[in-house]
């Protein structure tokens, strides 16, 4: 038992935040600011992509597929966030998501801030696609999940919101009017991890799969609950959007251990999780919601 303590400390201690930029993968031709960026749609991204073998999911079953036109129409506002590298070619960085309001956008605090809350990347130097067209942030925009006098990013306050310069076209994920009643413990929830920014052991460019939440943590920073679950997960999948059998967004993935473990999923040492939509976080995208469509005070 022991010895069982000591390994599950030796893994906490490991786990890291999934970061999504990977060296090499999804760089865009140019800088893709007008057009897509050729990772999405190039022969060089998808001969590359076929190098990834199907085998390097994170468990020995590969449930995941394509994202198609359907999928996009039953779970919208699946956009993809994009940074510019230090010599000015884009990268696709993360998933995000276009969230209540033409302007809202949810993501990961990880794509700006490490662990230790260091600044690692601008605002400035990235943008957000969705339905092939791409929009700038607000560069003060940028609202962290982080309390003021926080000193380390965790997995249940590694959330952003950022605002658009200008309304983005095309449908949004709604917004959600209440946090998911759902227990904490162990559950068996069945989600679909919807992953519009792919993952970089997957051959596509994005991916779903059906899988399920296997434990739900108490709640910890925010009032916010960590939700363990059995999705194939890797890097280039934070931010990535689980949703229930409603079709209702109720988590947002954040991190992994382990990227290729190719082990079967056990709850005691696995630390892929997401947030739920739920305390401070679901209490800043109302108040964001409000600030954008209240009038202008006279």
């Amino acid at each position: 038992m022991a010895q069982k303590r000591h390994v599950r400390r030796v893994l906490a201690a490991g786990a890291v935040l999934a970061l999504a930029v990977s060296s090499g993968a999804g760089v865009g031709a140019g800088d893709g600011r007008s057009e897509r960026p050729a990772a999405l749609t190039g022969r060089t991204a998808q001969s590359s992509a076929r190098d990834v073998p199907r085998t390097a999911a994170l468990y020995p079953r590969d449930g995941r597929r394509d994202l198609n036109a359907d999928d996009r129409g039953r779970y919208p506002g699946a956009g993809v966030l994009w940074c510019r590298r230090p010599d000015g070619v884009p990268q696709k960085a993360a998933a995000a998501w276009l969230i209540g309001t033409p302007s809202l956008v949810m993501l990961n605090a990880h794509n700006f801030r490490n662990r230790q809350l260091e600044t690692t990347r601008q605002v400035s130097d990235c943008y957000f696609q969705i339905g092939g067209r791409n929009y700038d942030f607000v560069a003060d925009s940028l609202r962290l999940g982080v309390a003021p006098d926080a000193q380390r990013l965790h997995i249940t306050d590694d959330w952003a919101l950022l605002r658009l310069t200008q309304p983005a076209e095309g449908p949004r994920q709604p917004m959600p009017a209440s946090a998911p009643d759902l227990p904490t413990g162990d559950v068996a929830l069945p989600v679909t991890l919807v992953a519009p920014g792919g993952h970089q052991n997957y051959r596509g460019d994005s991916s779903l799969e059906a899988c399920a939440v296997r434990r739900i943590d108490p709640p910890t920073e925010g009032g916010v609950r960590r939700a363990r679950h059995d999705c194939n997960d890797g890097y280039g999948g934070s931010g990535s959007g689980l949703f229930d059998e409603a079709g209702r967004l109720v988590a947002m993935q954040s991190a992994s251990l382990s990227m290729n473990s190719r082990h079967a999923f056990d709850i005691e040492f696995h630390y892929g999780s997401a947030l739920l939509i739920e305390g401070e976080l679901l209490g800043a995208l109302h108040r964001a919601q409000r600030e954008e469509t209240s009038p202008p005070a006279r």
